[in-house]
């Protein structure tokens, strides 16, 4: 977020910045692994499940790398019994999935119970194996017949991911103790409809700006219904924030372009969520796209209702100028003020496989500063992880010390802001299976097991280890 507003085994890493020794967390800190459906799923067509909108997308000559599709990804459809023991065998006590939109209610009509019972399945086999179930309701996927109507940008949609949500809830909120509205909901308004580098892959700048309300309005409407069916439960969101600073601090057009990027990747979404309210400049920004008159009466106060745990996804942070030789911006957020913005690179950083710069601190400053920033709310790393170019060694193992030196540097960033006092309660690896990465394909490994795409075997990776004795003693060293 922009500085202007931050007021308020060792064997792996040899070689690496180590963390300090004896690094306890928290009694009670939940330790988990991540995935999201269709990027583990497969059987896209079994039991009842239509097209999403990256089935279609899928179709689209050179819309995916390789040509890759979501079949059969993990074929975790097939294999849940098998990747639950994985999570055991990781000692994990947490296990956050996605549900599929296009199962439950496909084509964004009716319920199907065949599609619903596969996550009665998984729930209850989570539960025998003593593992928490974290339910994310939206993960990317939007029915494809919904998009065909307008998906995101038609305000409909998110009275659809209402009954949606109460399919879910009503079914599965007895035993799903946590809940998620939305993942990531940027990345589904801004890399989906402005870059279209994501499902469905449209270019409108003013469907992009609708589709953040309504998705959104969204949480707001699914709230709603899980406080109904589980009232118990802990509901939140989870959104991707990233921090923002100026190249120059003293340049007023670098302090500028800090506060857009600022607004448009973090407040549009956290503002809105915890203060019941849209930043008026952000306002002012997105004015040539009629924002504004998207908000109807009623929808911030659906919008802002109370929520018990925020899921935080980092994975790096922005560097931005408003003097840009050559203005090299994301996707996603070319469509605002891109011909005066520039993001520069920090070339003292280290690069990912996906060409992320690795930026541990940035994850303590961005807890720290929410946690400052707005009212008090349950913190959850939600999303946290790093691809490199895993390969099976002639003994059989994967020894992957990038990820393992990544992943120790982020849970010591993880524990120095709980030291500052940010109410951090979990951590959530992203992700326990090597899955399909989106417009990436199958290129891009995040997992802490190896799959085999071929065979779908499974391998634990070094990192799944050293991950794993990180969570039997809840600490580093």
């Amino acid at each position: 977020m922009a500085e202007q507003q931050r007021n308020c085994g060792a064997e792996a890493v040899a070689g690496r910045a180590q963390p300090k020794a004896g690094l306890k967390f928290p009694d009670g800190f939940v330790w988990g692994a991540s995935t999201a459906a269709f990027q583990i799923e497969g059987a896209t067509r079994v039991d009842g499940r239509t097209d999403c909108i990256w089935d279609a997308f899928g179709r689209r000559p050179g819309a995916i790398a390789g040509g890759d599709t979501g079949e059969p990804a993990a074929d975790h459809y097939h294999r849940f019994a098998e990747d639950v023991g994985l999570v055991r065998q990781l000692g994990l006590g947490a296990y956050r999935f996605s549900i599929a939109w296009s199962r439950v209610r496909p084509g964004g009509g009716g319920l199907n119970p065949p599609g619903l019972d596969f996550y009665d399945r998984l729930v209850d086999e989570l539960l025998a194996n003593g593992i928490t179930p974290w339910a994310t309701l939206y993960h990317f996927d939007l029915p494809q017949a919904l998009e065909e109507r307008g998906g995101w940008k038609n305000r409909d949609t998110a009275y659809r991911f209402a009954g949606f949500a109460e399919s879910a809830a009503e079914r599965l909120g007895d035993r799903v103790p946590f809940w998620s509205t939305l993942n990531e909901p940027w990345c589904s308004a801004f890399l989906g409809y402005a870059s279209g580098v994501h499902a469905p892959g449209r270019q409108e700048p003013e469907a992009a700006a609708a589709a953040a309300h309504h998705l959104l309005l969204a949480h707001g409407l699914g709230l709603a219904e899980i406080r109904r069916y589980a009232p118990t439960a802990q509901a939140g969101i989870t959104l991707n924030p990233y921090p923002v600073h100026p190249v120059d601090p003293d340049s007023p057009e670098d302090r500028d372009a800090a506060r857009r990027i600022d607004n448009l990747q973090n407040r549009l979404f956290f503002d809105p969520v915890l203060l019941g309210r849209y930043p008026e400049d952000l306002l002012d920004d997105l004015a040539p796209f009629g924002f504004a008159d998207l908000v109807c009466d009623g929808d911030l106060e659906l919008i802002s209702a109370p929520i018990d745990q925020l899921g935080i996804n980092y994975y790096r942070g922005y560097r931005v100028t408003g003097r840009p030789a050559v203005p090299a911006v994301p996707a996603g957020l070319e469509w605002i003020g891109s011909s005066d913005v520039g993001f520069v690179p920090d070339p003292t950083r280290s690069l990912t496989h996906s060409g992320w710069q690795v930026e541990p601190d940035g994850l303590t400053e961005t807890l720290v500063q929410i946690d400052r920033t707005y009212p008090a709310v349950s913190l959850y790393v939600t999303e946290n992880g790093a691809a490199y170019p895993d390969s099976l060694g002639e003994d059989g193992e994967i020894a992957d010390a990038d990820r393992v030196a990544f992943l120790a540097d982020h849970l010591r960033a993880a524990h120095a802001a709980i030291e500052q006092g940010a109410d951090l309660r979990g951590y959530f690896y992203w992700s326990l299976l090597d899955n399909f990465e989106w417009a990436e394909g199958y290129g891009k490994r995040f997992g802490l097991v190896h799959v085999d795409y071929q065979t779908q075997r499974r391998t634990p990776k070094q990192s799944a280890r050293f991950y794993s004795e990180v969570v039997a003693r809840n600490g580093l060293g």
